[in-house]
């Protein structure tokens, strides 16, 4: 065996304790084969190099080295295509702030749809819906779509409507609905399904090699931000809609040009051919296809995550959201997935999904036994619960997937639709790990960015990573330590992933998966993890980033 790297610095956090200490890793092609002291390591690889020869020493002083930072929980195509030029993103401060916004953007594409992501009306002054009015008023030829903040709406104008064969007669697809005025038009709101059904015809208008451009900017993000490993996730139910491009990641490895590893999750469906195809296409230690994800309700912030009593602030009798895949057809995909032993994914948002969900994965359990080869089901976002569905999730090893800025995107809306009883079982990491549940950190990129220090702040603070309110944190018990963090950042994303066995931790065996920091986030202050940056980002023992 020859050694090919050496990496050390006085500070590594290995993963498998709390704390960093001064140490070395030799790296053999593209897995850790030594972690040990400085002079451990250098007699190790002068033992196994001929000659004793000593290979290239990347000495990074103090910074911090940590497993490489893993996104359990985006959506690539969506990601990449905001980040790009062929899109924009903001919140704007309200619906005239947001169409100025595009006609500003319009200046930069002066042909074909204008595409923009990020508004949220609940944030806004005032906080009201928009309408196709206003973006018609500035483009009333040119289509317009402009995705919410939480992916689940879409604000268009008229001639998006016609573009998009929409008009007063249309009929949604069941999981989804279209606004209308009192006199029945359309308004230009269109909800979860329905939306979500219409993205690949927007989408549309980009070309191949666009959306290849818009990947590539996006791993360039990725590595710069620490992130070595993520999962693509579904971004919708509908057969053929889950914007899983396989192809593009696909041509990328051929040409050298992935720079993280890639876990395709596309939508669980009783046809499971494509899933089997990629899963048997992609069996690189880069690219694979682990499993399945489903959705099984919306976002609380507009009533459309399936919670157990009614909102707080209903608004009509009864009002307790819904399942966006009727339960029975659920079971049923979960059982048919557990009997070929291969893992599913569950959007469940609301407590009454996350309950009914833990049933389904409770039963396959006990009628196939657990997962093989170390897979793992996974619940994903999980922002409120029940008593006694956190032991439940714990005792039957399904990952808990998490987004910890999501606990800050709509400040008081907890409160607002769920009222102050609930609000204590919302997003409870510190719980969860106490109970013995596995934490796995995402981003649910677009919704978030993939702004890894924003991550990290956020879960070891309760605090939101731009406006660091509230003061001392929401539900500040709930706060975990920056080495638990760490830890659901690698182990616990990898474990998502069903590669715990060989990411997520610097240890000999694993893959050479490593993220240097600039500043030792495990000891300093709170306010300075955010002021932290990335040195270098190794994929496999391969440089892909550095500052």
């Amino acid at each position: 065996m020859r050694i090919d790297l050496v990496i050390e610095s006085e500070n590594v956090f290995t993963g498998t304790s709390d704390a960093a200490k001064p140490g070395a890793i030799a790296i053999a092609q593209d897995r850790i084969v030594a972690v040990g002291s400085h002079d451990e390591v250098r007699a190790f690889v002068r033992k196994e190099n001929e000659g004793g020869e000593l290979p290239p020493v990347r000495a990074m002083g103090d910074a911090l080295i940590v497993p490489g930072f893993h996104d359990s929980h985006l959506h690539f195509f969506h990601s990449a295509i905001y980040a790009s030029p062929l899109a924009t993103t903001f919140l704007g401060k309200n619906e005239a702030d947001c169409v100025q916004r595009m006609v500003e953007f319009s200046k930069s594409r002066p042909k074909g749809w204008l595409l923009a992501q990020g508004w949220r009306e609940y944030r806004w002054d005032p906080p009201v819906l928009p309408s196709k009015a206003s973006l018609d008023e500035a483009f009333p030829s040119r289509p317009v779509a402009l995705y919410s903040g939480d992916a689940h709406t879409l604000w268009l104008n008229s001639a998006a409507l016609a573009e998009l064969g929409l008009d007063r007669t249309s009929v949604p697809p069941a999981g989804g609905s279209y606004d209308r005025d009192d006199e029945g038009e359309l308004t230009g709101i269109v909800r979860e399904a329905a939306a979500m059904e219409l993205m690949p015809k927007i989408m549309g208008s980009f070309t191949d090699e666009e959306v290849a451009d818009a990947y590539r900017g996006f791993f360039a993000r990725l590595a710069e931000n620490g992130v070595t490993s993520v999962c693509d996730m579904s971004l919708m139910a509908s057969p053929g809609l889950d914007f899983i491009r396989d192809d593009v990641h696909a041509s990328l490895l051929e040409r050298g040009e992935l720079t993280a590893r890639v876990h395709l999750f596309p939508t669980l469906l009783e046809d499971m051919s494509r899933f089997e195809t990629m899963r048997a296409t992609y069996t690189g230690p880069m690219l694979q296809a682990p499993g399945f994800k489903q959705f099984f309700d919306g976002v609380s912030s507009q009533h459309t995550a399936w919670v157990t009593e009614p909102y707080t602030n209903a608004q009509f009798e009864g009002d307790c959201g819904r399942p966006t895949v009727e339960p029975d057809l659920m079971r049923s995909y979960i059982m048919a997935a557990a009997s070929k032993g291969y893992p599913v994914r569950i959007h469940a948002i609301g407590d009454a999904a996350i309950h009914a969900a833990l049933d389904f994965f409770e039963e396959a359990r006990a009628t196939y036994g657990p997962l093989p080869d170390g897979r793992r089901n996974c619940l994903e976002h999980l922002e409120n619960f029940l008593p006694g569905d956190i032991e439940r999730l714990a005792d039957l090893q399904v990952v808990g997937a998490v987004q910890p800025p999501h606990i800050t995107l709509d400040p008081g809306g907890p409160e607002r639709d769920l009222g102050q009883e609930r609000v204590p079982l919302m997003w409870p990491f510190r719980t969860m790990l106490d109970e013995g549940a596995t934490l796995a950190f995402g981003t649910d990129s677009p919704v978030v960015d993939v702004n890894s220090m924003n991550v990290l702040y956020t879960a070891v603070t309760r605090q939101d990573p731009e406006t660091h309110a509230p003061c001392g944190g929401w539900l500040p018990a709930e706060r975990i330590s920056m080495a638990e963090a760490l830890r659901a950042y690698a182990q616990g994303s990898a474990a998502a992933a069903g590669r715990e066995r060989e990411l997520g931790t610097i240890e000999p065996g694993m893959l050479a998966d490593v993220t240097v920091l600039d500043r030792n986030v495990l000891t300093c202050e709170e306010d300075d993890i955010q002021k932290t940056r990335v040195l270098a980002t190794f994929v496999g023992g391969r440089c892909v980033y550095e500052r």
